[in-house]
């Protein structure tokens, strides 16, 4: 069985994904995408940074975070936690919406 959990680097920063065979998708986890947007190196400030940007977004009624699921990606400390993903094209457009969003 092949392994599609991988990592990509950017920036010097991390970021988890996994590579869907049946879909043919990408889905990257949304806390190192932040993590890359926000330039935090600290995962636990931008994992808190998550946390309250999707706390903002469900009261506005944000369809992006209601649709967010989770799947088991591997830590720094090499254990597999259910952590949020999102797909290629939606991390676009997170890019897009969010890179200037301020908490």
């Amino acid at each position: 069985m092949n392994d599609n959990n991988t990592l990509t680097v950017f920036e010097n920063y991390k970021i988890r994904r996994h590579y869907d065979e049946r879909n043919e998708t990408w889905y990257f986890s949304v806390v190192d995408i932040l993590q890359v947007l926000i330039q935090q190196p600290n995962y636990q400030t931008a994992r808190k940074y998550w946390n309250k940007l999707k706390e903002r977004l469900k009261k506005e009624g944000s369809e992006s975070v209601t649709n967010c699921h989770q799947l088991k990606l591997a830590a720094a400390d090499g254990k597999k936690y259910l952590t949020e993903r999102k797909e290629e094209g939606q991390v676009l457009n997170y890019n897009k919406r969010y890179s200037i969003f301020a908490i």
